[in-house]
């Protein structure tokens, strides 16, 4: 067996935004409803996870799995500039003494990409004021969190900076990553880094950000290591240098780009892929894990996202196999992880590609909310029993 340290976390993630459902007061509901919407669909009830994360977190905790990594919706929290919704705040707190009480230990995300409306439309990441504003914010959600262990400030911040750039979020399925708004970058840094100096005033909690690694691969060809670094540094291994010091680094891996010297490739058409074009590339969170530690110099890694999007479960299954053996290879080699959080515990609203890319270790129906626990989670949950494959 390739057993995994004592006291690792076995889990699987969501995000509010993309399973909560009618997350009205956030900037990317406005999105979805704008006229001439580039989004498929709007996310709607998503997955009803608002009012139906008991029974969720039960599915996860009977399956096997010991950890459970959710997002606090900022919108929810303050609908309005400066008005706090003390029962959202209750939810959220409700929310992390279900996973306790579920045996899962709860992993909390304070920014899943979505912010208020209200925040986008005086200024967003941009607005001299935004980092004092998340920091507010911050400060507002730390009386529950008391207890918690692990909490992510920002998710991917890489790819944040990336839909500042103007882009469509439509591109992020596709080959090419768009051109980060470099000083948008540099904002959620510092608000990285505000974020943590304030989680670190509660005993206990240990703060870091969450990183979309990219497994960029270079064709070898003249100039394709040039472009690799040129094209990957502000889009990927920037990020992973500034978790230097931080206490864990989130490494969330899928798949790789092949870069050459004009920059990146299209998928091969001889390769398999998922429902969101990717190469199945299980040796993805490997790399990423590699990368993360050797970057950051050391810093222990919590995997928080790692899956594709399949309406094949057995596919699923043995992606994520074959991700688990390389980042037992990984551990192996002494690279400090502490977690493998799985996407997505359910299927979810998956940005600008709607509801068709099916992440799931559960799905459910569209209409009556029942959830269908899939094969891959009680696969996940008896490696998880067993603490190794």
């Amino acid at each position: 067996m390739l057993a995994f340290p004592d006291g690792f976390l076995w889990g699987a993630a969501t995000a509010a935004h993309q399973v909560e459902g009618n997350n009205t007061t956030s900037n990317w509901w406005a999105m979805e409803h704008a006229p001439n919407s580039t989004m498929v669909e709007p996310s709607g009830d998503a997955a009803d996870h608002l009012h139906r994360y008991p029974e969720d977190m039960r599915l996860l905790a009977e399956a096997g799995l010991n950890s459970y990594r959710f997002s606090v919706e900022w919108a929810r929290i303050e609908p309005e500039r400066g008005f706090v919704s003390r029962a959202m705040l209750d939810h959220y707190r409700r929310m992390i003494d279900t996973a306790r009480e579920n045996g899962l230990d709860p992993t909390v995300t304070l920014m899943h990409f979505t912010v208020p409306q209200w925040f986008q439309k005086d200024g967003f990441w941009r607005a001299d004021d935004a980092v004092d504003l998340f920091s507010r914010y911050v400060e507002t959600v730390l009386p529950i969190l008391d207890g918690v262990r692990y909490v992510c400030t920002i998710n991917e911040p890489n790819i944040a900076a990336m839909l500042a750039g103007g882009e469509d979020a439509a591109n992020l399925v596709a080959f090419g990553l768009p051109n980060p708004d470099l000083g948008v970058a540099d904002t959620l840094l510092q608000a990285h880094r505000r974020a943590s100096e304030i989680l670190h005033t509660v005993p206990g909690v240990q703060a870091g950000w969450t990183i979309a690694t990219q497994a960029f691969h270079s064709t070898g060809e003249p100039g394709a290591d040039e472009m690799l670094a040129q094209y990957g540094d502000p889009r990927d291994h920037w990020y992973l240098e500034q978790s230097a010091g931080d206490d864990f680094v989130g490494v969330q891996a899928y798949t790789r780009t092949f870069i050459g010297p004009e920059g990146p490739l299209p998928v091969s058409p001889d390769v398999e892929t998922t429902l969101t074009g990717w190469e199945f590339f299980p040796e993805a969170l490997e790399l990423g894990v590699r990368s993360a530690w050797e970057r950051s110099g050391g810093v222990p890694v919590l995997v928080t996202e790692n899956g594709i999007a399949t309406a094949d479960d057995t596919r699923r299954i043995a992606y994520t196999q074959g991700a688990l053996e390389g980042l037992h290879r990984a551990i192996s080699d002494g690279i400090e992880v502490r977690a493998y959080q799985h996407w997505s515990a359910l299927d979810n609203y998956e940005w600008a590609s709607g509801f068709r890319p099916t992440f799931g270790l559960i799905g459910f129906d569209h209409e009556t909310f029942e959830r269908f626990p899939k094969p891959s989670l009680a696969w996940l949950g008896e490696v998880a029993r067993r603490n190794g494959l």
